[in-house]
C-alpha cells in the first residue's frame, strides 16, 4: 500500500469587475468573498499550521483587493449600504430588495431570524421589489443593509471579533452607527488578507501560485483553433487565429504582480480554467514557471485513454494518474500534475449535505482506496484542486465544521501527509514524459464553455474587430513601429503605479475583455441573475477602447451579445396526471408533469464528474405527489450502484422518503419524520426503465394549498453522490380540486 501526498490546491480568483473609465464597480463580489472566503481560507490555515497546501491567487483578484485598502475604490452594493435608511431614494430601496438576498437561503438567510423573516416579507418570486417596498419601513431597510454585509462574513472571523459577535446576536434594530461600524469591518478584514497570505508562505505552510493577469484561456490566445484538437468539428469564430503577444503580457504581468505583492515570483502557475496545450510551455519556462497542473481528463487524452474511468468511476491504472510528468516543446521543459476530478467535486459539490465528520472520514477512506490501488515507492501524488470560495456558502455554517474535521483527519491520519506541491515535486521529480500534451482545460477537456457558440463567436469578433483598431492606432502613435512598440509601451507599466497613456488604458481594456469570465456566460452553458450584467462589462470594456482615443464606439457594442433570457431551471405541472406506478416509459403519463433537466445551477463552478441523475419529472393527483427520474442508463442497472434513493423534504419539514437497495430484489420504500421511519404508510415505488415514486400528501401531514419543496438524491455509504436539483429544490402547492381549471384559464 503506498503512502499518499496530498497536495491541495485552492484556486481563489474573481474577474476584474470595476469600469476604470467611469470609476463604476457593479459587483461586491472581491469584497463580499474577501471579508468571507480569502479571509475565512487563511484562518483556518492558521488554526492547522500542520496542514500544508497551495493557494493560488489571480493577479485581478489581488489588484482589486489593493484597490479597496489602499485606494479607496467601492461597488454599488458597497455605496447603497452606506447610505442612511431614512436617506434611501426609491432606487436605492428597490436596488436593496432586488439585490441584498443574494445569498444561499438555506445557510446565509433562514439560520438567522431577522434576515429571513425579511426575506419571508420580500416574496422573491411572487413580488416585484416595488410590490414589496410597501411592506418595508426604513428600519427594516437598515436591517437588510446589515444583514446582507453580516452574513458575507466568515464565522471565524465573527468568532474572533467581539463588535461582530455582538451585531449578529443583536440581530435586529440596528443603529446607523452599527451598520458604519460592520462595514468599517468589512474594510479593515480585507486589508488583512494578503499579509495573511504572505505569512503563511513565509512560515513554510502554504505555496503561493498565480494565473496570467485577466484569467484568459491562454491556449485560445495562443490559436483559437486549437479548440479542434477536442473539437473537430467546433465552430470557430470568423477570426479564428491569435494573440501570443498578448499571452506574453498577461503571464508576464502576473508574475511581476505576484513577486510585488509577496516578495518572490512563483515557480507553479494554475492557468485559468486549468487550461493547457503544448504550445504554452516555451511561454511558461521562460519566465521561470516550473510547474502547472490540470484535469485527469487531460491526462486520459494525451496518453489515447491509458488513464481513464469505468462506469463505476474506478481510475484505470491508477499508478499513472497519481504521479507527476514532464512536459517537454523545444528545449522547454515544465512539471505537470492532474487534479482527481471525482475528490475535488466531492469537495466543491457533493460533501455540503453530509455530516462534516462522516465526510471527512469518507474521503480519508478514499485516499486508502487509493493507496491500496497505486504502487511504487514513492508516495502516490493525490491533486485535489478547486475553486476556493464558491462551495463554502453550500455547506452549513460556512463549511467551518466540515473544513476543521477535514484538516483534522489530514494532519493525523496515518500513511496521509499534505505537501505543498512544488515541495512534492522537489523531493520526488517526474521520471516520464508526456509525449504530447493535450489541448484543454478541467472542464471536459476541451474549451466549448470559451468557443464555439454563436454568443462565444460573436463575442471573439467584436474583440478582435476592437483590438485591429486599436493596433492601427498604436501603429501611428509609435510611427509604425508595429507591435513590438506596443508591447514595450503598454507592458512595461503596472496599472494603478504609473499614471497610464490614453493607448496605453486603451490596451488595459483588451487584456481585461481576453478575460475568460465574459465567455464563461455566453452561450447556453451556464446562467444567473446576472448575465446581463457580465455582457454589458464586456461590450463596455471594448466601448472604452474606442473612448479612450477619442472615437465612437461602433453600434454593434451597444447591444447585447447574449439573446437568452434567465434559464427556468424547471417547469411547474400543468394537469394531474394518472399514472401507473411500475418503472415503465409511458410517455403521456407524464406529458403534464413538471420536468428538471439536470445541469449545473452552481453558476460560477463547474462539476467535472456527472452522476447519474439525468431528469427529474413530477407532479400530483388530488391524494399523490408522483416523482419520477430517469437516469443515463435503465434505472434499475443506475440505481443499484446505490444504496439509497432519498426523497428530502424542506417543507414540510423533517419528511423524508427513503428507497433502499433501489432496483435490487431487496428494495423497500418507507416514509421517515425526523429519522422516525412511519408505519402504515403505503409508498409505491417501480424501477424499471424510469423510476417512479408514489407519497400521499396526507401522510406528510400537507393539506391543501400548503406549499411543499422537495429533492431526490442518491446515496452510498451514507454520501450523497447525486442530487436533482443540484441547487435548492423543487417548490409546489398540494392542488385543490380547481386546479386543472385554473391552468386551463391561465
Amino acid at each position: 500500500m503506498a503512502d499518499i501526498a496530498l497536495t491541495i490546491l485552492w484556486h481563489q480568483h474573481q474577474p476584474y469587475y470595476p469600469d476604470d473609465l467611469s470609476g463604476e464597480n457593479p459587483m461586491p463580489w472581491v469584497r463580499l468573498h474577501g471579508v468571507k472566503d480569502y479571509y475565512g481560507m487563511a484562518l483556518h490555515l492558521w488554526e492547522f499550521p500542520e496542514m500544508h497546501c497551495t493557494i493560488n491567487l489571480v493577479p485581478s483578484l489581488v489588484l482589486q483587493l489593493r484597490a479597496y485598502t489602499e485606494q479607496g475604490a467601492s461597488d454599488r452594493f458597497l455605496d447603497v449600504s452606506r447610505i442612511p435608511a431614512d436617506g434611501l431614494s426609491e432606487e436605492d430601496c428597490l436596488f436593496l430588495l432586488d439585490h441584498f438576498f443574494m445569498a444561499n437561503p438555506d445557510h446565509m438567510i433562514r439560520p438567522f431570524p431577522r434576515y429571513a423573516e425579511l426575506y419571508q416579507r420580500r416574496a422573491l418570486g411572487r413580488n416585484s421589489a416595488r410590490d414589496a417596498l410597501r411592506r418595508f419601513q426604513p428600519r427594516d431597510l437598515r436591517d437588510l443593509q446589515v444583514w446582507f454585509n453580516l452574513t458575507w462574513v466568515h464565522p471565524l472571523a465573527i468568532e474572533q471579533d467581539d463588535c461582530l459577535r455582538t451585531l449578529r446576536e443583536k440581530g435586529r434594530h440596528f443603529t446607523e452607527e452599527e451598520r458604519d461600524a460592520l462595514l468599517a469591518k468589512h474594510l479593515e478584514i480585507l486589508k488583512r488578507i494578503l499579509p495573511l497570505h504572505k505569512e503563511l508562505a513565509e512560515r513554510g505552510q502554504v505555496e503561493l501560485t498565480t494565473t496570467p493577469y485577466y484569467h484568459p484561456i491562454l491556449p485560445l490566445l495562443f490559436d483559437k483553433k486549437l479548440a479542434r484538437e477536442a473539437l473537430p468539428e467546433v465552430k470557430l469564430p470568423r477570426y479564428t487565429g491569435g494573440y501570443p503577444e498578448d499571452a506574453a503580457v498577461h503571464v508576464r504581468r502576473a508574475l511581476e504582480e505576484h513577486e510585488r505583492t509577496f516578495g518572490h515570483k512563483p515557480k507553479g502557475m494554475w492557468p485559468a480554467e486549468g487550461s493547457v496545450c503544448q504550445a504554452m510551455l516555451p511561454l511558461l519556462a521562460q519566465h521561470g514557471i516550473r510547474w502547472i497542473a490540470t484535469d485527469e481528463e487531460v491526462l486520459s487524452a494525451s496518453t489515447h485513454g491509458a488513464v481513464s474511468r469505468d462506469g463505476s468511476g474506478h481510475v484505470r491504472n491508477p499508478e499513472k494518474l497519481y504521479r507527476p510528468y514532464k512536459v517537454r516543446e523545444g528545449e522547454a521543459e515544465l512539471c505537470i500534475l492532474f487534479r482527481d476530478h471525482a475528490l475535488s467535486d466531492l469537495i466543491g459539490f457533493h460533501y455540503q449535505r453530509s455530516d462534516p465528520h462522516a465526510a471527512a472520514d469518507h474521503f480519508m477512506n478514499c485516499l486508502a482506496g487509493i493507496g491500496q490501488a497505486a504502487s511504487g515507492d514513492e508516495p502516490a501524488l493525490v491533486g485535489v484542486i478547486l475553486d476556493g470560495e464558491n462551495c463554502w456558502e453550500h455547506y452549513p455554517g460556512g463549511g467551518v465544521d466540515f473544513l476543521r474535521a477535514f484538516y483534522q483527519r489530514c494532519i493525523q491520519t496515518p500513511g496521509v501527509k499534505p505537501m505543498k506541491i512544488g515541495d512534492y515535486l522537489e523531493r520526488y521529480p517526474p521520471r516520464e514524459t508526456l509525449p504530447h500534451l493535450f489541448a484543454g482545460s478541467w472542464i471536459s477537456h476541451n474549451f466549448a464553455i470559451w468557443i464555439g457558440h454563436e454568443e462565444d463567436n460573436t463575442a471573439w469578433d467584436a474583440l478582435h474587430r476592437t483590438r485591429e483598431y486599436l493596433l492601427r492606432h498604436t501603429r501611428e502613435e509609435t510611427k509604425g513601429e508595429g507591435p513590438e512598440a506596443k508591447e514595450q509601451t503598454v507592458s512595461s507599466h503596472a496599472p494603478c503605479r504609473t499614471p497610464l497613456t490614453p493607448l496605453q488604458r486603451a490596451w488595459e481594456e483588451i487584456y481585461i475583455a481576453e478575460g475568460s469570465d465574459w465567455f464563461w456566460w455566453f452561450g447556453d452553458d451556464h446562467s444567473s441573475a446576472q448575465d446581463a450584467l457580465f455582457d454589458y462589462l464586456f461590450r463596455k470594456h471594448l466601448q472604452n477602447v474606442y473612448i479612450l482615443l477619442g472615437d465612437t464606439p461602433p453600434p454593434e457594442l451597444g447591444r447585447p451579445i447574449s439573446r437568452k433570457a434567465q434559464r427556468v431551471h424547471y417547469t411547474l405541472p400543468r394537469a394531474f396526471l394518472d399514472v401507473k406506478i411500475d418503472g415503465r416509459y409511458t410517455f403521456f403519463e407524464w406529458v403534464s408533469a413538471g420536468r428538471y433537466v439536470c445541469q449545473n445551477e452552481r453558476g460560477t463552478m463547474a462539476m467535472a464528474t456527472q452522476g447519474p441523475l439525468q431528469e427529474l419529472y413530477f407532479g400530483f393527483n388530488l391524494a399523490l405527489l408522483l416523482i419520477r427520474i430517469d437516469c443515463t442508463r435503465p434505472a434499475r442497472s443506475a440505481l443499484a450502484d446505490f444504496d439509497v434513493w432519498r426523497v428530502g423534504f424542506v417543507e414540510p419539514a423533517g419528511f423524508e422518503v427513503r428507497v433502499s437497495n433501489p432496483g435490487r430484489a431487496e428494495q423497500r420504500a418507507e416514509l421517515f419524520h425526523n429519522g422516525t421511519p412511519l408505519p402504515n404508510v403505503a409508498i409505491a415505488v417501480g424501477i424499471d426503465q424510469i423510476a417512479e415514486l408514489a407519497i400521499p400528501f396526507d401522510a406528510l401531514g400537507l393539506a391543501v394549498e400548503e406549499h411543499l419543496q422537495f429533492f431526490v438524491e442518491l446515496l452510498r455509504d451514507g454520501q450523497s453522490q447525486d442530487r436533482a436539483p443540484r441547487e435548492g429544490s423543487i417548490v409546489l402547492t398540494r392542488p385543490s380540486r380547481d386546479f386543472e381549471q385554473i391552468m386551463w384559464n391561465v
